[in-house]
């Protein structure tokens, strides 16, 4: 009877050929392969066909095959930064190594590997992982599709505070030949200043500058009545005007108007005035927003000056 060798592949349904021996013998792995129960994806591994559209199977075949860690894109799908689209599988192998190439495979040869562990998976430490998904991302291989992924993974991992700025631009200063590096220091540095979405960032570049604008304060804290503290996109604090800039998938169910009513209550209680623009209004009519937060500011400059 032939031996059933799923078992013996782990979790993930992929192990290295070698790893088998003195479990069952070669002829056995060998059959397997030539009747299509085991795929041989690359040299030296061996996978279950059932597992193989599994990207965390193909993930770990890669590093079977290299002994190397998880870099790039594949990375950050290990850290649940960036959703996993399968192939390339993105490794890097320290630079003196020889540059396995296969099917779906990306080996990238780099200097000063230093892997994390997450669970059975050596991948770079975060900050790394970004910088080099961004790189790959901004190159030739790469495409505006890419980049915009690497910007939403970016800005989200320093919006939930998984990385610093500052370790990002350290990382980016070790490279200065990363393809897209100007662009990232620019995100970097709209970040640190308090953007923490791609709108607010497009409300900052076209509307909340300029001639005639006041200068804002982002994300500034307020206490709510009640001890609760909120954070203002934008603010005018001398003034007490808030700007605040409503994504149209965070913004768009009954109970998520609910909580912004709420809380514009609870800030006109204090004495702000809230100004709130809808994504389609601030990407389809910036001039016309500007307008209308430089009339308010204005009128409440005035009124303040006749307190």
């Amino acid at each position: 009877m032939t031996r059933d060798l799923r078992p013996l592949l782990g979790p993930y349904g992929v192990a290295r050929a070698a790893d088998l021996t003195g479990r069952v013998d070669r002829h056995t792995v060998t059959r397997h392969v030539a009747d299509g129960r085991l795929l041989r994806p690359h040299r030296g591994v061996v996978a279950a066909p059932a597992c193989w559209d599994g990207w965390r199977t193909g993930a770990l075949a890669g590093v079977l095959a290299t002994g190397g860690v998880l870099s790039h894109a594949t990375a950050l799908a290990v850290w649940r930064v960036l959703e996993d689209r399968g192939h390339p599988v993105h490794v890097s192998v320290p630079a003196g190594r020889r540059a396995l190439r296969g099917a779906g495979l990306v080996v990238h040869r780099a200097r000063d590997l230093e892997p994390d562990r997450l669970g059975p998976f050596p991948v770079t430490p975060l900050p790394r992982s970004l910088v080099d998904g961004w790189g790959w991302a901004s190159g030739r291989s790469g495409s505006r599709r890419e980049v915009d992924r690497l910007r939403g993974a970016v800005i989200g991992s320093l919006r939930e505070r998984r990385v610093r700025v500052a370790h990002l631009l350290d990382e980016v200063a070790r490279r200065p030949a990363l393809p897209g590096h100007r662009d990232l220091q620019d995100l970097l540095r709209l970040v640190e200043q308090g953007c923490q979405s791609e709108l607010e960032i497009w409300g900052v570049r076209h509307v909340l500058t300029g001639r005639g604008m006041p200068r804002f304060v982002q994300q500034h804290p307020v206490v709510l009545p009640g001890g609760r503290r909120v954070f203002l996109d934008a603010a005018v604090p001398e003034l007490e005007v808030a700007v605040e800039l409503d994504g149209a998938a965070f913004h768009g169910s009954a109970a998520d108007r609910e909580r912004d009513t709420r809380r514009d209550v609870a800030l006109a209680a204090l004495g702000w005035v809230v100004l709130r623009f809808s994504h389609l209004r601030l990407t389809t009519e910036p001039e016309a927003c500007r307008r209308e937060i430089v009339r308010v500011c204005r009128a409440r400059e005035a009124l303040l000056l006749r307190r």
